[in-house]
């Protein structure tokens, strides 16, 4: 069981140094200076506040890396190759978010989203609409997992429904975007068992498992 410390987003001077040793600025091709530079200006924000990089990180595969469990570091299921064609999209009526054109951004009180815990994303999107409240997209909830590692624990995880990929014919792919723990089973590997992963479920599928990760509002 996470302890409480993991589970919470820590100050922007101790996320700023974690990003900066992971790396995580050059994934999304930006510097380091550029993440000091936002933070220095941040003279006043809100608690529970998280650093963002505003655009798509080059590889997935590489960023989930940057997650662990119980020594395990994260994965890319194998039939997730298209992760990079899913866009952020909010709201009751799905429109596209304008994101900054800077190069980070605060996301302010992100939750993990117990309580939707059995709801499907279809249902819980209205529940967190009518909340004035946000998704979060994959990207969010790659640095939530990154910055607080307790917000991942067996049979407790979460979706990132904000994250969606735009069909053809206007509509959307029945895939939600969501992180979790492996068991090791099937095309995941026994060698990735207890490790985190990036996969998919179903749109308007349930899961006991799986809470439906939100937010007060982006600060851009």
């Amino acid at each position: 069981m996470s302890t409480n410390d993991e589970k919470r987003v820590p100050g922007i001077a101790a996320q700023v140094e974690r990003l900066a040793e992971l790396g995580v600025p050059t994934q999304f091709g930006l510097s380091e200076k550029s993440l000091r530079d936002f933070a220095n200006q941040l003279d006043r924000y809100p608690n529970k506040a998280l650093i963002v990089p505003s655009g798509k990180p080059s590889n997935y595969s590489a960023l989930t890396q940057l997650i662990q469990y119980r020594g395990k570091r994260g994965f890319v299921v194998v039939d997730f190759t298209d992760a990079a064609d899913y866009e952020v999209f909010e709201g009751s009526d799905q429109h596209a978010v304008q994101m900054t054109e800077n190069d980070w951004y605060l996301l302010v009180d992100p939750q993990r989203g117990d309580e939707f815990e059995s709801a499907s994303p279809s249902e819980a999107l209205a529940e967190v609409t009518a909340s004035n409240r946000v998704a979060l997209s994959i990207v969010e909830g790659l640095m939530l997992a990154i910055q607080a590692p307790g917000m991942l624990e067996r049979n407790h995880c979460y979706m990132t429904i904000a994250s969606r990929k735009k069909k053809a014919n206007g509509g959307f792919d029945a895939r939600t975007p969501a992180l979790w723990i492996s068991n090791g089973t099937g095309r995941d590997a026994e060698e990735n068992e207890d490790a985190p992963k990036l996969g998919w479920c179903w749109w308007n599928n349930r899961h006991t498992w799986l809470g439906i990760a939100h937010a007060d509002r982006r600060q851009f």
